[in-house]
């Protein structure tokens, strides 16, 4: 039998995030990916499974109340698609604030989170939402992070401990999505010792983005964590394997959610988005990474066993141009990747 787990998901904040702002391109409206998302087909067929949210407007707004979600789960379900994990908008500019600011902007951290929450957990009883974490990141620079690293990362820790509490209320888990971006996530080495100090196993853990997690590897913000040597040959997979390795053999542990993705190895930013892990297609001859085998990094543990812990996984693509994002012929090539993942490192139930 073909392998039906984990679930494939497809993201739908790649149409915002990165869009609409200043010179950036418009962002690109939830039906029309709820569409290209229901109309891919793998090499046999096989379709897309469900979404993950953005919970911020124009898709869906944080603030809406239980009559405005059911809405939105039954114009989901129209579309023949499941819900998984969140985005939940935590960052100053969304209505959040950041994880190690003052009083104030933690308080709007957490009642991001604790909204959030509730919508997750009215999805759950909808019956729309079987799978599925709430993802969170510290909300600050790593420059500013950097003027008192320790302080800093404790001040982050005690943010998510409480934000997670709220989402325990609903009975939801977070997961951070460590990016070089990210104040105190900007290296493999710094997301561990965060989650070290929230020390809230199976409530906190790391959300893995192959794309993201391999620029680790190349230490950018953190040289000391630098795994790969300076002026690396992308020739040499051997090298870059082992260093892809450790960072999820340290971070495994911590992985409740998971994101499929292709990394050129090159950073961008775009719109108000800080510069970051440069996602392209999966048919980039540029692209770094080696999908399938990668993926089994995060799928299976250090012995080769399945973990089975990621109940669906996600594509991610952020920062595409418009025109690459509404040809349906992206979509089928994603889902083919994912698919190949699932036959490699997934399971029939």
């Amino acid at each position: 039998m073909e392998n039906n787990y984990p679930r494939l998901h497809n993201a739908m904040w790649p149409g915002v995030v990165g869009k609409g702002s200043g010179d950036g391109e418009p962002i690109i409206g939830l039906d029309t990916l709820l569409m290209l998302t229901r109309d891919a087909r793998g090499p046999n067929g096989e379709k897309f499974d469900g979404v993950d949210l953005w919970l911020a407007d124009p898709h869906i707004s944080i603030d809406s109340d239980t009559d405005a979600v059911k809405r939105v789960a039954d114009h989901i379900a129209g579309y023949g698609l499941a819900v998984g994990s969140f985005v939940a908008p935590i960052w100053g500019g969304a209505g959040g604030g950041s994880a190690m600011g003052d009083a104030e902007e933690r308080k709007r951290f957490v009642t991001q989170v604790r909204k959030a929450a509730a919508i997750g957990q009215q999805m759950r009883e909808l019956g729309i939402r079987p799978t599925g974490g709430i993802r969170i990141d510290s909300s600050t620079g790593v420059e500013a992070w950097d003027k008192d690293p320790k302080g800093n990362t404790k001040k982050i820790a005690e943010t998510f401990r409480e934000a997670a509490r709220a989402a325990q209320d609903h009975g939801e888990f977070l997961v951070a999505e460590g990016e070089i971006c990210w104040g105190g996530m900007q290296s493999w080495r710094e997301n561990v010792n965060l989650l070290e100090e929230v020390d809230m196993p199976g409530v906190v853990g790391y959300q893995a983005d192959m794309a993201h997690s391999m620029l680790f590897t190349l230490g950018y913000n953190a040289e000391k964590d630098r795994l790969l040597p300076e002026n690396y040959d992308w020739k040499d997979r051997s090298l870059l394997d082992a260093a892809y390795r450790k960072v999820a053999d340290a971070l495994r542990p911590w992985t409740y959610d998971f994101h499929v993705a292709q990394n050129d190895g090159s950073v961008f930013g775009s719109g108000d988005h800080e510069k970051t892990g440069r996602h392209c297609q999966v048919t980039d001859p540029n692209g770094k990474l080696d999908i399938v085998k990668h993926a089994g990094y995060w799928l299976r543990d250090d012995h080769g066993n399945l973990t089975r812990r990621m109940r669906h996984i996600c594509w991610d693509g952020c920062m595409f141009p418009n025109a690459v994002m509404e040809d349906q012929k992206t979509w089928d090539a994603i889902l083919g990747a994912m698919v190949k993942v699932r036959q490699a490192h997934g399971w029939v139930e």
